[in-house]
């Protein structure tokens, strides 16, 4: 069972492609909407612990890490787990509780359409 609340960060199209939650930044401005959203994310991840933990995360074996395995990034626990909180609200992180120990994971989706976002628009022919 998942305790995480996703915001619309991407949306499949066809059920294979990831389409970011704004077109690229050189493509057109952007709308509010598509702004709040691309803001939140670049908030949460604009603090060096949650960045480290964000890192943390993706980069951990297997795709998933037990907060147990990241909290040594120079804060308190309490502190920890509120920055994760902040992560998974931006829509960065997903969780699940097994036992005692939350588990943390980025969906790859959420790289591809970060990766998307930053992208220089193809110039049309």
């Amino acid at each position: 069972m998942s305790n995480a609340q996703v915001l619309p960060l991407i949306e499949p199209a066809d059920g294979q492609a990831v389409a970011p939650c704004c077109p690229p930044l050189t493509e057109r401005p952007f709308s509010a909407e598509e702004a709040e959203v691309a803001a939140r994310m670049f908030k949460a991840l604009g603090d060096p612990v949650r960045l480290r933990l964000f890192s943390a995360v993706a980069s951990h074996e297997g795709g998933e890490a037990c907060v147990c395995d990241i909290s040594d990034v120079g804060v308190s626990q309490p502190t920890v787990s509120h920055h994760l909180k902040k992560l998974k609200e931006a829509g960065l992180l997903t969780s699940e509780r097994r036992g005692t120990w939350v588990y943390y994971r980025v969906e790859p989706s959420v790289l591809a359409a970060m990766g998307k976002l930053l992208t220089i628009a193809p110039v049309p022919a």
